[in-house]
């Protein structure tokens, strides 16, 4: 399988181990960056290609996940979210990077460089890139919802129960 990968400056030690974890696992790794250690580098730039490129390998059929990497993990997961067709997850524990892939079927998985040491960091990557998604019929019918609305811009309509009734609408005294 291939797997996109980029961070910024903070998550530049992290990258670099994964880069040979992931070859020695027989993935093929495709690096967005950065290469060299720059502590005013701009995560958006090697983020957004990572994500575009697992983007692009889903659109011409090829399957591919990606990882991206910073201090936090939080702006790298919105930089990849904003790619059309990305669903990216942060990850803080093995079960959110499990449920990531089960639940959200994420192609992209997001981890906080300062937040955990290195060996925890790949179990969390080794989690989302194992785990296959459930295909369960609410989580898909959940993630089309998301497409849809990625597709049109139309939001889906609400369910009967939150119709009606007029409790919690804004507005409401």
């Amino acid at each position: 399988m291939r797997v996109h990968i980029g961070s910024d400056h903070a998550g530049l030690d992290l990258k670099e181990h994964l880069l040979n974890w992931l070859a020695d696992r027989g993935y093929e790794v495709i690096d967005h960056g950065p290469f060299v250690y720059d502590p005013q580098d701009d995560y958006p730039v090697f983020c957004l290609r990572a994500a575009d490129g697992v983007a692009s390998d889903w659109q011409e059929g090829r399957e591919s996940l990606g990882v991206v990497i910073g201090g936090s993990g939080n702006g790298e997961q919105i930089a990849a979210n904003k790619v059309a067709g990305i669903r990216s997850a942060l990850a803080w524990s093995e079960e959110t990077a499990e449920l990531a892939r089960l639940h959200n079927n994420a192609n992209v998985v997001s981890v906080g460089g300062r937040m955990h040491t290195i060996e925890d960091m790949t179990r969390f990557v080794e989690i989302f890139l194992t785990t296959p998604f459930t295909g369960e019929e609410r989580h898909s019918r959940r993630i089309e919802m998301l497409a849809d609305y990625e597709r049109t811009g139309n939001l889906p309509p609400l369910p009967e129960s939150a119709v009606g009734g007029g409790t919690g609408q804004s507005g409401d005294a």
